[in-house]
């Protein structure tokens, strides 16, 4: 049986940490090799760093910052933003990522979801969906750091890049990210329900219990949170308790000697 993973996000933007509301209103909240340092002792199971600027100011990935980080972090590393090519992908795994992340660019070429799943393997390759609720009370995916629109669905999508070869999905709430109310648990469970692959809620964590509502309820394979180890006292030590308090299997370290 997988266990259930409880993975920080890092919001990369110019140099430091950053976290906003709804992708908007970005505020510094650190920097991100401390960051990683802090996490490395924390029980975590994995980090997510995205660059949310890349893609819109059109940057490369940053491969020796990534390295950097990569030589710091002693758990897998998922790295995200600006990636639109096999060789970029190349260049941060060679850097030290252990997986990448793919959100902008596979609208714009699907392919590259296939060709990455081909070349590296399925588990090498996360599809991040961003989701937004538009005026007439639809859900819908956008990219570039959620200011574009492309009309897709977010479960249809979802199926496709699982098809295409992605082994998990990113799957973020646009509207609750930030605000620490929950995730959109009816999000997550249409999507979990419709895919073969593990998808990872993110947006909206704020309490404990909103992780396992993510988990028991929803079927989301992990949960992903940011503002919520960075402006309060809850940790992914206690995160991990509270999933297995509930029936959960979580990997958990062992008790120092």
């Amino acid at each position: 049986m997988l266990k259930v993973r409880v993975i920080p996000t890092l919001l990369w933007k110019d140099f430091g940490l950053v976290k906003g509301v709804a992708f908007n209103s970005w505020r510094r909240v650190g920097s991100v090799m401390p960051a990683i340092k802090v996490y490395n002792a924390r029980d975590v199971d994995e980090l997510v760093l995205l660059d949310i600027t890349a893609t819109c100011q059109q940057n490369e990935p940053d491969h020796d910052s990534v390295a950097d980080f990569a030589d710091e972090c002693s758990v897998p590393l998922t790295v995200g933003g600006g990636i639109a090519s096999l060789e970029q992908i190349i260049a941060l795994l060679q850097a030290g990522a252990d997986k990448v992340s793919l959100n902008s660019s596979a609208y714009r070429e699907p392919a590259l979801v296939d060709r990455a799943a081909a070349r590296f393997g399925a588990q090498c390759v996360v599809a991040s969906i961003d989701v937004r609720r538009i005026a007439d009370g639809r859900l819908e995916c956008f990219s570039h750091a959620g200011s574009e629109p492309t009309g897709r669905d977010p479960v249809a999508w979802a199926c496709e890049l699982a098809d295409r070869g992605a082994g998990e999905i990113l799957l973020t709430s646009i509207d609750r990210d930030g605000t620490m109310r929950g995730f959109d648990i009816d999000l997550v469970a249409s999507v979990a329900a419709a895919v073969p692959v593990p998808v990872i809620a993110s947006g909206g964590a704020g309490t404990y219990s909103h992780v396992v509502e993510a988990v028991v309820q929803a079927g989301a394979s992990a949960v992903a949170a940011a503002s919520m180890f960075h402006f309060t006292e809850q940790t992914p030590a206690g995160a991990k308790q509270a999933l297995h308090d509930a029936g959960v299997a979580v990997r958990r370290s062992a008790p120092a000697a």
